[in-house]
């Protein structure tokens, strides 16, 4: 509105003449607000000419382990995040990274903002198991689909009402817990001890490993736990010496694991050691150093790409995801926790422009169609493997997605069936 100058106090006309001014004035205002609806409505066509989607872009929202005992899971899983596609679908892509601290409570707040405040079109995390199944009850409610860097099987098993919404990129721990029995009832072992986390990952784990044990006709002599935080772990290990194993399986994530094998070599124990998939990267051989020479640990393909068949699936993708990684971050630095990342943005790269035909990114149509794309991923090859989902399977890999490593010096040494 043009801005209206009335004459000083003392140098006024008569009312007739602030009359005239007022009417100018409404008049003035009159003719903008009808400038104003022109513009407003000429806008308002031009929008509903263009595609729905032209105006949106697609968030998703990354709740990682960035700090806490489990920071050496969630730390590569956040370096991936810069080699993911800015755009998919032809859409612009945001990604909005937050730290769990390895707190399940803290996952379950970073999820809640994510849904709320920031209206992420997905998620991807967390980086474990407890802080997963925390973020499921979340997610379902929120309608949002979520993609987990975790290991338990619980967290996508059985595909009911609530896991629906949920899928995950790593191998089960039924995957490699079978693995494991695989590889010590052909080594001869017919006792094994588990020590574990005492949280979500290590009762999965055990209860897998004690389930595949039998089922190779393997006793299991000792069940312990530890905390993550827990400095020593003697105790337990003195619980296990005792009934004199021919095996110790741990099942346990990140650096942590390392205090089982480390304290087990210090007290002289010679037997087979295995490790989780939830070790594998180059912290964990840091931390473990020499005390985890000859230990095994059935792994993502990733750790031993170089070493694998020509004809092996995951080859050629995760050798590219490894020298896209290592171009930033250094020879050697690559784990299979990015490569978990890696896997969830292949999902989302396939799934985002199937969900683009149903609805705008933003709108409650275009998650629903973003669940249904996922869970109809059929043979996507990816860093680990080839994925097919289906309603009753939101994983997707086959046993192609395991190989069985021993550690050598601080390496990852592939071992051939």
């Amino acid at each position: 509105m043009p801005r209206l100058d009335f004459p000083a106090a003392g140098h006024r006309r008569a009312g007739a003449s602030l009359v005239e001014a007022r009417t100018t004035a409404r008049g003035s205002c009159q003719r903008g607000r009808r400038f104003a609806r022109r513009a407003a409505t000429l806008c308002a066509a031009l929008a509903c000419a263009l595609p729905l989607t032209s105006f949106a872009q697609v968030k998703i929202g990354l709740v990682l382990s960035l700090t806490g005992p489990a920071a050496s899971l969630g730390i590569p899983a956040r370096d991936t995040v810069a080699l993911l596609p800015k755009q998919i679908g032809g859409q612009n892509v945001e990604y909005i990274v937050l730290d769990d601290a390895s707190d399940t409570t803290q996952a379950v707040q970073d999820t809640k903002k994510l849904i709320s405040e920031n209206h992420v079109d997905a998620i991807i995390g967390s980086s474990i198991t407890p802080n997963s199944l925390a973020m499921i009850d979340v997610v379902a409610e929120g309608e949002t689909p979520m993609i987990s860097l975790a290991s338990s099987a619980k967290i996508i098993e059985p595909v009911d009402a609530k896991r629906r919404w949920v899928f995950k990129t790593p191998q089960t721990d039924a995957m490699m817990a079978s693995a494991i029995a695989e590889h010590a009832s052909g080594h001869g072992v017919k006792t094994i001890a588990f020590i574990g986390q005492a949280d979500a990952l290590g009762e999965t784990f055990y209860a897998e490993v004690a389930k595949f044990a039998q089922l190779h006709h393997i006793d299991v002599v000792a069940s312990e736990r530890f905390n993550r935080t827990d400095p020593s772990v003697t105790g337990q290990v003195l619980k296990i010496l005792a009934t004199h194993p021919d095996a110790v399986v741990v099942g346990a994530a990140g650096t942590p694991a390392a205090l089982p094998p480390k304290t087990l070599r210090e007290r002289g124990y010679k037997g087979v050691i295995y490790h989780n998939h939830g070790v594998g990267n180059n912290d964990f051989l840091r931390v473990c150093g020499a005390d985890c020479n000859g230990t095994f640990l059935p792994a993502s393909p990733v750790l031993v790409a170089a070493q694998l068949p020509a004809d092996h699936p995951a080859r050629r993708l995760a050798l590219e995801y490894i020298a896209r990684f290592e171009a930033q971050h250094g020879a050697g630095s690559v784990s299979a926790f990015g490569s978990y990342t890696s896997d969830a943005d292949a999902l989302l790269e396939h799934a985002i422009p199937l969900a683009l035909k149903t609805g705008a990114p933003g709108t409650p149509a275009f998650r629903r169609a973003l669940r249904d794309a996922l869970e109809g991923t059929r043979g996507l090859a990816d860093t680990n493997g080839v994925v097919n989902m289906s309603a009753a399977d939101h994983l997707g890999l086959d046993q192609r997605a395991r190989v069985m490593i021993e550690i050598t010096n601080g390496k990852w040494l592939y071992q051939p069936h």
